[in-house]
């Protein structure tokens, strides 16, 4: 068989695909979950708790989906160089 059509013997659901999910997941949850934080206590700066938890997860939802996408795109490195190892094992690239 050709090396292309072999079924990759890789996991599909690694750990770092997983915190990517969550990092992800997380802000949804958070705004969702309206009952958490449909409230005026504690206040900051004289902001009432339901905006500025609102707004502080503008903050952490930029900061979770930046390090998704870090964590992504170490994860396709990390699989684009274990397909290419085994190529490169077997005598090279193709003439």
């Amino acid at each position: 068989m050709p090396e292309d059509t072999e079924v990759s013997r890789e996991p599909v659901v690694t750990p770092v695909r997983v915190v990517i999910g969550l990092c992800l997941v997380a802000p949804f949850v958070a705004m969702l979950w309206v009952g958490s934080y449909a409230k005026t206590d504690p206040t900051f700066i004289g902001i009432p708790f339901f905006y500025w938890y609102q707004m502080a997860w503008v903050l952490i939802s930029t900061l979770l989906t930046v390090t998704a996408y870090k964590l992504w795109q170490r994860d396709q490195r990390g699989r684009a160089a274990a397909h290419s190892a085994p190529a490169a094992s077997k005598g090279g690239e193709p003439r």
